[in-house]
């Protein structure tokens, strides 16, 4: 790592001995014909990936003493389209369950959809507006086990159904969980199509109804989790907002935020708030 002032979001050298061995071997398998190894550290390249998933800054305004957007875009897009932060996020994540004394992949989930406005620049193809919520820009939908860890992101225009999230998120957990989960609870924005399709994949879609005395936010048994995984993406500013111009893109940035909480899980760190940044030692 060069020498410089480390900021709240880079990684520890703990932290960082979690996803080296992921980073040299996907580097071992890309090696330049030229023999060049880059003039960029890889660790530095993802301290700057997750200092803009944070600060949620613009590629051109990342600090000087980082790598520049050329070198750090160039692998963000890499590992985005060829799977590479997928395969670190669910490494972390199974070491998180296995932590936990849970086995690696869970039997039940919880779905749940978010949307979240877009920014300008956004391309109009890509967005919608959620009627129900006013909202308009792009909807999030994740599941989660009963960790809050993530298993499954999908991003869709804001005024794509809940069915469609659903239908596409109970898809992605048969094909990242092979086959373990037995069972999903989901809100009653979700309707009979959901359920059907977790039937013919052999997942028990239950909808939770909310009791009608109830105001206000309540949470709901298990069903709070997915909702508190929200509430820490939400600390990544980058996503507080859809600032991103491809939906494969805003899901990236969701497993990056997940694997930075996951390296500071699995090493007894806490996730800094923007007003109490935690000082971090390298």
């Amino acid at each position: 790592m060069s020498e410089r002032k480390p900021y709240p979001s880079d990684l520890s050298d703990e932290q960082w001995s979690l996803i080296e061995p992921m980073i040299t071997a996907w580097k071992d398998r890309h090696r330049s014909v030229s023999g060049h190894q880059g003039a960029y550290a890889m660790r530095e390249i993802v301290n700057a990936i997750l200092y803009r998933g944070r600060t949620g800054c613009q590629w051109a305004y990342l600090l000087h003493d980082l790598p520049p957007k050329s070198a750090t875009y160039y692998y963000f897009a890499a590992w985005r389209d060829d799977g590479t932060d997928q395969v670190i996020h669910e490494l972390l994540r199974c070491q998180v369950r296995e932590c936990a004394r849970r086995l690696e992949d869970p039997t039940l989930v919880v779905l749940d959809t978010q949307s979240v406005h877009s920014a300008a620049g956004v391309p109009a193809s890509t967005t919608g507006r959620d009627a129900a919520k006013r909202v308009p820009g792009r909807k999030r939908g994740l599941a989660v086990d009963v960790l809050g860890l993530v298993i499954a992101v999908i991003v869709l225009a804001a005024s794509a159904h809940d069915n469609a999230a659903g239908v596409a998120l109970l898809d992605q957990v048969a094909d990242h969980t092979a086959g373990t989960v037995e069972k999903a609870l989901v809100d009653q924005g979700f309707k009979s199509q959901v359920v059907a399709h977790g039937a013919g994949l052999g997942i028990d879609v239950e909808i939770v109804e909310r009791k009608p005395q109830e105001t206000g936010f309540v949470p709901q048994p298990k069903r709070w989790r997915v909702e508190q995984t929200y509430g820490i993406l939400i600390l990544h500013r980058r996503l507080v907002r859809d600032y991103e111009h491809r939906p494969a893109s805003s899901a990236s940035r969701v497993y990056w935020a997940m694997t930075h909480t996951m390296t500071r899980r699995l090493t007894g760190g806490n996730t800094p708030t923007w007003r109490d940044p935690q000082r971090v030692t390298a």
